[in-house]
């Protein structure tokens, strides 16, 4: 996993990794509370948006994991069959945080969405890149207004 700063501010991405917009604490502080292993999970979905300040916070985190915060899922969760989408997580604090092993959408290496997550406030972070390769795939309304955040939110850093 890459490193970087602890911070709760708004900033540039520094040397050592994006700082922190920390506009959802509760969300944030919610996922830090399950203690999963450090090196086996990371926030997907909007989450590495939101803590960027791409996008608004939203009500809920997505989480892919493995190995042992996999297992401490299982024993501190409730087990959802979403058939849906073909998968079973465990769900926390009435769904407001779903972990789960796999991402239904799209074909995506949970080992390297993990291995190379940024680490925001203590928190594994899935990159940017596999967001907009997730939300191009997905193409729903609200993916197609991400993937214009996510451009002006890039434009903006160069």
């Amino acid at each position: 996993m890459s490193e970087s700063q602890e911070s709760g501010v708004e900033g540039p991405e520094s040397s050592q990794g994006p700082a922190a917009v920390n506009p959802n604490p509760d969300l944030f502080d919610l996922l830090r509370s399950l203690d999963l292993p450090t090196g086996d999970y990371a926030v997907f979905g909007s989450g590495p948006m939101i803590v960027r300040g791409v996008i608004e916070p939203t009500n809920d985190l997505d989480v892919v994991s493995r190995g042992a915060a996999w297992a401490a899922a299982l024993k501190l969760g409730q087990l959802v069959d979403l058939p849906e989408l073909d998968i079973t997580v465990a769900t926390f604090f009435d769904g407001a945080i779903t972990v789960g092993t796999e991402w239904a959408i799209g074909d995506f290496d949970v080992d390297q969405l993990i291995d190379t997550a940024d680490v925001i406030d203590r928190i594994p972070f899935v990159r940017l890149e596999h967001v907009v390769a997730y939300k191009q795939i997905a193409r729903r309304d609200k993916d197609l207004e991400h993937l214009e955040r996510l451009a002006e939110y890039e434009a903006r850093r160069l």
